[in-house]
């Protein structure tokens, strides 16, 4: 698979497979959560990262990839540049690979950018549970520390965005500064999923991750069509290019993928009234104490505008709303220039205003 000719460093001409590179630096333990499995006594890999001969794309371009190890686990990560770091988490259905445009404009503004896979996508470990937000929470800052920084600025679309709120509450000392894409702050996503029809309907795909083994055949059907289907259907007027969503295509083909994407969304619709979910919920009560930037789509058809809007009621620090007209669900790749320029003005300004 090639992207078309002449493409930007940005956009990589074509997927290069590369070897796994050697575990780097270990992360600290994580501090041992109630009722959960510590994740360094958990039972191996569902399925391994990929390595040569894999079907992961580690795709070339202005950046280095390799291997760290955090909570238990080991995680693909994409990194360019020096400077404070400001680590990226991709949403569904794709991987490190849609923050291509944003890792080198922040690395030309002076910042250390890496875009990481999450937990069982893309160059990252499979692993057979762990796939509640807290945990996945618990992957990122374990990056953080894993990368030998003492904070970062945790950037997230989509699920990385219910993940990067996530973080920012469980672990306030290790997020410097938050940016949320396309998604509500998780208090906010449950009340609207319950109790807003439109967007209950909105995100009718999340209902049907509830059936067992069903999904996971959908989202592989047909060389992963239904993938490309999706990113249609939520992008704005202006479609991502159809070469960059065969990308995603073949990342969802990887053994075990479409199982490992669904999970945390089977976690989030089944735990709503059991002890671990309400537990969750009354934990996300803390209200968010760090500067936060939360930008969105004006024509987001996956997740309304309405039900973002409010998540600033659980920011007691400056916070910051940026509508993008005429943008869907994928504004950082839609209009990748304008969403760089107003990321790196933020992060670069010290005292962004409310």
């Amino acid at each position: 698979m090639s992207l078309p000719a002449g493409s930007s460093p940005s956009q990589p001409s074509r997927p290069a497979r590369s070897a796994r590179s050697a575990r780097s630096e270990q992360s600290d333990r994580p501090e041992p959560v109630p009722g959960r499995i510590d994740p360094l006594e958990r039972s191996a890999p569902l399925a391994p990262a990929p390595t040569r001969g894999g079907q992961v794309p580690r795709l070339d371009g202005p950046w280095t990839h390799r291997d760290v190890a955090a909570n238990g686990a080991r995680f693909h990560i994409a990194e360019a540049g020096d400077g404070p770091l400001v680590l990226l988490l991709h949403g569904f259905p794709q991987f490190w690979w849609t923050w291509r445009h944003q890792l080198t404009a922040l690395a030309e503004a002076g910042f250390r950018a890496v875009a990481m896979d999450l937990r069982g996508v893309g160059g990252s470990d499979r692993t057979p549970r762990g796939y509640d937000p807290g945990n996945l929470a618990l992957d990122v800052t374990g990056v953080i520390r894993s990368l030998g920084e003492p904070d970062a600025a945790v950037v997230g679309h989509d699920l990385g965005g219910y993940l990067a709120w996530t973080a920012a509450a469980m672990r306030p000392k290790l997020v410097r500064r938050l940016v949320v894409c396309s998604m509500p702050h998780p208090r906010r996503w449950r009340t609207s999923m319950l109790t807003d029809l439109r967007q209950s309907r909105a995100g009718g795909y999340i209902w049907g991750f509830q059936r067992p083994w069903v999904p996971e055949r959908q989202l592989v059907a047909d060389d992963a069509a239904m993938v490309g289907r999706l990113i249609r259907d939520w992008t704005g007027p202006g479609p991502l290019d159809e070469e960059a969503i065969d990308v995603y295509r073949e990342a969802m083909q990887i053994p075990s993928t479409a199982h490992c994407a669904v999970e945390p969304y089977r976690w989030m619709v089944r735990s709503m009234a059991r002890p671990d979910g309400l537990q969750f919920n009354r934990r996300m009560k803390r209200p968010v104490r760090v500067p936060t930037l939360q930008m969105h789509g004006s024509l987001d058809p996956a997740v309304g505008t309405r039900n973002v809007a409010g998540s600033g009621e659980y920011v007691e620090a400056p916070y910051r709303w940026r509508l993008f007209d005429g943008l869907g669900h994928f504004p950082h790749e839609e209009d990748p220039v304008a969403f760089s320029t107003e990321l790196v003005n933020w992060l670069q300004d010290p005292e962004p205003d409310r």
